[in-house]
């Protein structure tokens, strides 16, 4: 099993000592990404897992392609720009700061020779599409094309506020979320999006064969089954740090379930348990030794 996880990846800037930007000292520099989490957690989870993106000629770039590299990401099929800058964005507690205009990922219009070579499925989110015409063009024809190729797919739709307006992205987000095999959503953003209180307004939206999971913040996590069963699962007490990336987190830790055969409550306990570790960490993709010890507490 290899999964092909495309999109942008960044690089992340926050304040060290935990204060607000503007008064602190010094910066943390990660990397981070929707997409780019999602892989990494999914390689850690022993999945096999290719990156294919776009980063700029510069030492952001090198600095990602390094990451993924070091959590034993394939990144045969990520493209050096050497005319574009690697996008970062800066965050502080409540708020984030995108600086990604431009940048090599938001031109991203087809994947490298070779990227679907050996994939099983491809995940992709709801923030590509946002970055340009072409990024959508992409998302739309990776989900259309994977189908006829034998290819499951994932779509979290991640809105972000920040990249486009809802009218503009409901209808957008809609079209592409129909077209994959798994879909993830917050309620929170699905009302923004859609008007959607519920997560039974959602499933009416995007009904079967889909899977669909509806996450609601520190309430239940609830799973819609393609043979129309419903599972809901509570996530645990966590401290929490930073909740940023804990939805890649969610994605990764319930795609690696359910693609091994694992049943709807183990995957949405999985997802649970890879998100604590990430609430619980500054980095968007939390610690490799504390999520280790997570799923290990989560199986025992």
């Amino acid at each position: 099993m290899t999964v092909l996880c495309a999109g942008e990846a960044l690089i992340t800037l926050s304040a060290a000592d935990g204060l607000p930007l503007d008064s602190s000292r010094a910066l943390r520099v990660s990397p981070g990404g929707a997409e780019f989490n999602v892989a990494v957690h999914l390689a850690r989870l022993g999945v096999g897992v290719r990156f294919a993106g776009m980063v700029g000629a510069d030492p952001w770039g090198s600095r990602l392609l390094a990451a993924l590299r070091e959590e034993g990401v394939d990144t045969s099929s990520v493209v050096t720009d050497p005319r574009r800058r690697t996008g970062c964005y800066l965050k502080e507690p409540g708020s984030v700061y995108y600086y990604r205009a431009g940048s090599a990922g938001s031109a991203l219009a087809r994947l490298p020779d070779g990227a679907h070579d050996g994939v099983t499925h491809v995940h992709l989110t709801g923030i590509t599409p946002a970055l340009s015409a072409e990024c959508a063009e992409l998302i739309a024809a990776e989900l259309a094309a994977a189908v006829p190729a034998g290819r499951t797919t994932s779509f979290d739709i991640n809105y972000r506020p920040a990249l486009w307006n809802a009218s503009e992205a409901g209808p957008l987000l809609l079209g592409l979320a129909r077209m994959a095999t798994y879909v993830f959503t917050g309620l929170d953003e699905a009302e923004l999006l859609w008007g959607c209180a519920t997560a039974d307004q959602i499933r009416a939206l995007i009904p079967a064969p889909a899977e669909l999971v509806v996450k609601d913040g520190p309430g239940p996590a609830t799973a819609f089954g393609a043979d129309g069963s419903v599972v809901s699962v509570l996530p645990g007490q966590v401290r929490i740090v930073d909740i940023v990336g804990a939805g890649d987190a969610f994605a990764a830790g319930y795609l690696a379930s359910r693609l091994r055969g694992s049943g709807f409550t183990a995957a949405l306990q999985t997802g649970h348990a890879i998100a604590a570790a990430v609430i619980g960490s500054p980095s968007d993709h939390g610690e490799r030794a504390d999520i280790q010890r997570i799923l290990e507490e989560h199986d025992a």
